[in-house]
């Protein structure tokens, strides 16, 4: 998986040992490669938020040469460089060709155009892919800050949902050609 490059993040693929690290060390630093070479980078004890107890899981589920998660990059700001979110694919695309994703960033982040920045990227990204005719994602109904992301990034709103754990749920979309 490539690393994608933003005016001040890059999206790294999220890796084996990346996840092997934050399972062993609450906080850690790592080398990682970047286009500009090797860059060390922070992750604190808040990283990845929500999804860490998820990570047991998707190491397991990497196979004996797999290096990276198919789909999931970790946010890293250029400037610092420090690991403030993560984000990706929610498993393969539907039959229809639709990809849904999903996204998560440390709160000292919040409101500073990371989740914009980052989530544009990876939609433009994942509608270069073929076999990708959508993208789809949901959030909380009481998530407004999170339903701007989509909206700025060219998703609009579908539907609703219901989640046992999240609760109420704005559905969202995004065609290939719309433009942010």
């Amino acid at each position: 998986m490539p690393v994608l490059v933003t005016p001040r993040l890059l999206l790294l693929p999220l890796t084996r040992t990346m996840l092997e690290m934050r399972l062993r060390h609450e906080s850690f630093t790592l080398t990682c490669p970047t286009p500009d070479g090797a860059l060390d980078v922070a992750f604190c004890a808040q990283w990845p938020g929500d999804p860490l107890p998820m990570f047991p899981g998707k190491l397991a589920r990497l196979g004996p040469q797999d290096q990276t998660v198919s789909g999931s990059f970790v946010t890293v700001t250029r400037q610092t460089p420090a690991a403030v979110g993560q984000l990706g694919v929610k498993g393969p695309p539907d039959g229809a060709g639709v990809q849904e994703i999903g996204y998560g960033f440390l709160p000292e982040v919040w409101g500073q155009g990371y989740a914009t920045e980052a989530v544009a990227a990876l939609a433009e990204f994942l509608l270069a892919q073929s076999g990708i005719k959508a993208l789809s994602a949901q959030t909380a109904v009481t998530n407004a800050a999170s339903a701007r992301v989509l909206e700025k990034t060219g998703f609009v709103q579908t539907g609703t949902d219901w989640d046992e754990e999240d609760g109420h749920l704005l559905v969202w979309a995004r065609q290939p050609g719309t433009t942010v």
